[in-house]
């Protein structure tokens, strides 16, 4: 994991929130880019050209938020971009080689009902870049255990663990699988590939009709320090991602980092 993207709102956590990706970042001797994305919309007839003053504003306000912080060390880059938030995002990884999005749940909601909030959400449904959900008010610590959820273990897109993989061997973590039998369940869902039998220390099968409420049942005896879980059109979360906000009611796992696989498939 060389490369780590943070994206910045204006939340009251974003210090804190940018403190721990730094030290997350120092532990893997990752380069972490700190960006902002604005839009502009203008009235018609409107000569006023904005464009350069929100992109000089937003950079110094990226510098600034920067040095309030202990970088110890890390290469920090700050970088803004105009565009839509979900398609620049993805530009801008891509470009940028990024192998990990560190995400606050709320980068701009102040309702303290809010988990995942709209600009958050938006990242994490509506694209395949890994990223990690590092809860409010969490200050860094290495990961121990490690608890991956998902109804299928089948893998067919190439580098997909990566992200898992590097977070395991940095921090030596004991992986754990939750497997979840669902009424589509497969006989070969749950053959684990070398890759992924490799990592595993332990195996639950739990039968249940969603991954979602698989995690909420055996979340507690498990005690991760991080929940896996895999990116799907309609898997995890799919009760919760209708809407991009996600209520702390409907997701009982928030004080503990969540990590976001692409698609297996």
């Amino acid at each position: 994991m060389k490369t780590i993207l943070v994206p910045v709102g204006s939340s009251k956590n974003a210090k804190l929130h940018l403190q721990y990706a730094v030290d997350f970042a120092k532990a893997f001797g990752a380069k972490l880019y700190v960006v902002q994305i604005y839009n502009v919309y203008t009235k018609a007839g409107t000569m006023i050209k904005v464009d350069h003053i929100i992109e000089r504003e937003s950079k110094a306000f990226l510098e600034s938020h920067v040095a309030s912080i202990d970088t110890k060390g890390v290469e920090v880059i700050t970088k803004t971009f105009k565009g839509k938030l979900v398609d620049t995002i993805e530009k801008v990884c891509e470009s940028l080689d990024v192998d990990l999005i560190i995400l606050e749940p709320r980068t701009n909601s102040i309702k303290e009902e809010v988990y995942l909030g709209k600009t958050s959400g938006k990242i994490v449904k509506r694209t395949q870049i890994p990223a990690l959900i590092v809860p409010e008010g969490y200050f860094y610590k290495p990961i121990v255990k490690i608890l991956i959820a998902t109804k299928s273990a089948i893998i067919r897109k190439k580098g997909v663990l990566n992200p898992l993989s590097a977070i395991k061997n940095q921090f030596k973590a004991v992986v754990n699988i939750l497997l979840v039998k669902t009424a589509h369940h497969k006989d070969d869902d749950f053959v684990l590939n070398d890759d992924l039998k490799e990592m595993v220390t332990n195996t639950t099968i739990a039968e249940r009709p969603t991954t979602f409420q698989a995690v909420l049942e055996h979340y507690k005896n498990h005690n991760p320090d991080l929940l896996c879980v895999v990116r799907r059109k309609r898997g995890f979360f799919s009760k919760l991602w209708e809407d991009d906000v996600i209520l702390k009611q409907d997701f009982h796992s928030s004080k503990i980092p969540v990590l976001v696989l692409s698609g297996l498939k």
